[in-house]
């Protein structure tokens, strides 16, 4: 494509050099620049992509898009523009043809429950006979691929070129969680969504938002700024939880026409009975449409939650019922997402990734009830991240476990014993008790201890565990790694537990 054409109608500053040159790619990794690129320069958290214009022109880059006045090699083209980061989006809508447009876009928002909910659309859509692709948090995938994700959102020129491969591959519906971060840094200001999914709001990311009114502003931005009607055939263009506070006030200050869910009888998408048991849920969803009958695999009220909130987006979308009901049938498994591990016999683990207290406090609330003996808990807190979180999901791990055991997560460049202590504040609050890991004995039925490799926690709590007691692994879910300093190492919370079940069983 022509960098005349690619740049004609941008912020611009000022042009110099040939605007008549061939653009082969678009890139802002000065590493992965090739023969006729054109790189853009963007000031990041860490980096400044302007730093890196000179290693860019090296690997091949034809032109460089900027938004500071520094120096360009002579020969290369340079486009000043006021804001390079919201040109980056622009310039890939543009380079690979505005794929969104002819996709029907699900993005999915809220502090919890995105990810379970992209698993279970993409069931839905697959049972309804539509090739799907989904872009979150454990994973990008579609047409048979998988790829690792390195942000639950990708970088606005990423996301312009895997929804391109989406659409040349025969995908016809795409489900992507949208992040905060995504939404306030413009990230998918370029996607023309379909429908927009608000799953519910709690404290998250206050080392970035600051405040809970910025970090509901940021979420608000999907709704009453993206879904601005370039795609003129939807009734419905938001599906919002009316029992979280956050989403009823979104319904007021949004204009859209929505479909609500959630357990208040005035929903839309509403809940007429249910049952709950650790083999699942079984419940009668009440839609405008009729009833759907639910049979999941999943576990607990929130994914009940979930689960609505699946069937008012698959009504708005016009999903035929018997779809809904068999793609919810199906999806299970979801990784990480109160993930049994073991066999029969066993004690009952799950792993969950619940990194935040209104999640960590969810959870526990819903295995509490199937409980026969004791609950154990086993977390951490990651480093280098919202700080505020930290007293408060200790004060809910022992409130709502027998034993809790406080361990690293992602302790990055803190000291995990630090992180651990300012867990504690929040847990001598409630003056629980301190146990000694070798004080094993008939008073050990309620306290916390400390353990600080993860390894050795999840293995004492699965030791420690009877067989009427429910463990719980919290925190890194369907993470494979640890961040340990500036080291990543391999590490699964799940296979962890397996050969600490393995081991029991011996």
């Amino acid at each position: 494509m022509k960098l005349t054409e690619l740049i004609r109608g941008l912020d611009i500053v000022a042009v110099k050099g040939d605007r008549g040159l061939d653009v082969v790619d678009i890139c802002y990794d000065s590493r992965r620049c090739r023969e006729g690129s054109l790189f853009v320069a963007v000031s990041g958290l860490k980096h400044d992509g302007h730093d890196y214009i000179g290693q860019a022109v090296c690997n091949g880059a034809a032109a460089v898009v900027l938004e500071k006045e520094v120096a360009v090699p002579a020969g290369v083209a340079a486009v000043r523009v006021r804001d390079s980061r919201r040109t980056l989006g622009l310039l890939g809508r543009r380079f690979f043809r505005n794929p969104s447009g002819s996709l029907c876009v699900v993005g999915v928002t809220g502090t919890s429950g995105k990810t379970t909910l992209t698993f279970l659309l993409e069931s839905i859509f697959r049972e309804a006979g539509s090739s799907v692709g989904v872009l979150g948090t454990v994973n990008y995938r579609f047409g048979g691929k998988t790829m690792p994700a390195p942000n639950t959102t990708l970088e606005s020129l990423d996301l312009q070129r895997i929804l391109r491969e989406m659409a040349d591959s025969g995908v016809q519906n795409v489900v992507m969680e949208v992040s905060s971060h995504a939404l306030a840094q413009h990230r998918v200001d370029d996607c023309e969504f379909d429908i927009g999914v608000f799953t519910n709001l709690s404290s998250e990311h206050m080392d970035y938002h600051k405040t809970m009114e910025e970090y509901f502003l940021a979420k608000r931005r999907l709704f009453d700024t993206l879904l601005d009607g370039r795609k003129g055939n939807r009734r419905w263009r938001m599906v919002v939880n009316v029992d979280d506070p956050w989403g009823k006030r979104l319904l007021g200050e949004v204009g859209a026409e929505a479909v609500t869910f959630g357990m208040d009888p005035a929903a839309d998408v509403t809940c007429e009975d249910a049952s709950f048991s650790l083999e699942g849920i079984r419940a009668a969803a009440k839609t405008p449409a009729g009833r759907v009958m639910i049979r999941s695999g999943m576990i607990g009220r929130f994914n009940l939650s979930n689960i609505l909130a699946a069937v008012a987006a698959s009504y708005a979308l016009d999903v035929p019922t018997e779809a809904v009901e068999a793609g919810i049938r199906k999806a299970t498994g979801i990784p990480g997402r109160l993930e049994k591990v073991g066999d029969d016999g066993d004690p009952s683990v799950f792993v969950d990734y619940a990194h935040k207290e209104a999640a960590l406090r969810a959870v526990l609330e819903n295995l509490s009830p199937f409980k026969e003996g004791r609950l154990i808990t086993v977390f951490g807190c990651g480093g280098d991240r919202d700080r505020q979180k930290r007293p408060l999901m200790g004060k809910a791990a022992v409130a709502l476990s027998e034993i809790t055991i406080l361990t690293s997560d992602n302790p990055r460049s803190e000291d995990p014993l630090e992180i651990i202590r300012e867990i504690e504040k929040g847990i001598n609050s409630g003056a629980a008790r301190k146990l000694e890991k070798d004080a094993l004995g008939r008073n050990f039925d309620r306290g916390y201890l400390v353990i600080p490799d993860r390894r050795d926690a999840i293995e004492f709590a699965v030791r420690l565990a009877r067989r009427d007691d429910i463990v719980l692994i919290a925190g890194k879910g369907h993470e494979t790694y640890q961040i340990i300093g500036d080291r990543t190492i391999p590490f699964d919370d799940r296979e962890v537990v397996r050969e600490a079940l393995a081991a029991r069983r011996r």
